[in-house]
């Protein structure tokens, strides 16, 4: 990848079109003076919403990140744009609760696929496109601490992201390139991934919940404080 002449300046958010991903569209385009928001999620149509809901424009990449050729997508349209990539946002992810053996194979691979192979690839093909400054933002989860049954691998993939970023950022930091990592592991929260993950009776106990600004709000908070 070339890392030649930089143009525009952009902003990077995967799972945009709702939760937390969306309200992290909404900050950076409040709180950031960029040319374009690059907005990835599945639905091309709550994609296109934001262009209304944003004074920075916004480019819609209706993209499935469990498919690798999405990844190809990136990388093409990265090199042939060349943008100075100020913050990366991998806020895309989904779980499921149950049990392991009960829950269908295929969904609790995706789960992989999505949290942690997605992730780990859009920080990769990102890197090359940002300078000093700039910010990287993973969605971890309070269970990204410790094992949890019935949310098993949901659990063990947001482990993954932790350990992962607070690898990538002492990397990042001893290389002099002055760009900085942030793992977000929040609680329970009130968005459409409990429509997905939650499929039965299994897990009765919800502690305290927050909305997705709630989150956003803090994660942005400590981003400007350079928090880990």
């Amino acid at each position: 990848m070339s890392k030649g002449h930089f143009m525009m300046k952009i902003a990077i958010v995967t799972g945009a079109s709702s939760g937390m991903g969306k309200e992290f569209v909404t900050a950076i385009d409040r709180e950031y003076q960029l040319d374009e928001i690059w907005v990835i999620a599945r639905r091309e149509d709550r994609l296109n919403a934001l262009k209304s809901e944003c004074k920075t424009p916004v480019r819609p990449l209706p993209l499935d990140l469990s498919n690798v050729s999405s990844f190809e997508t990136i990388e093409l349209l990265l090199r042939e744009e060349k943008p100075q990539i100020e913050l990366l946002v991998n806020d895309a992810g989904y779980g499921l609760f149950g049990t392991f053996e009960e829950l269908p194979m295929m969904q609790q691979l995706g789960i992989i696929d999505v949290n942690d192979k997605a992730l780990t690839a859009m920080c990769y093909l990102c890197l090359p496109y940002m300078k000093e400054g700039a910010k990287i933002v993973n969605l971890g989860s309070n269970s990204s601490w410790q094992p949890v049954p019935y949310l098993n691998v949901y659990a063990a993939s947001k482990a993954y992201v932790l350990s992962f970023s607070r690898g990538l950022g002492k990397e990042l930091e001893k290389d002099g390139r002055g760009i900085h990592v942030m793992c977000v592991c929040p609680g329970w929260i009130k968005t459409e991934f409990m429509d997905t993950a939650v499929v039965d009776d299994t897990v009765k106990y919800y502690d305290r919940w927050y909305t997705a600004k709630q989150v956003v709000d803090k994660a942005m908070k400590d981003l400007r404080k350079h928090k880990k």
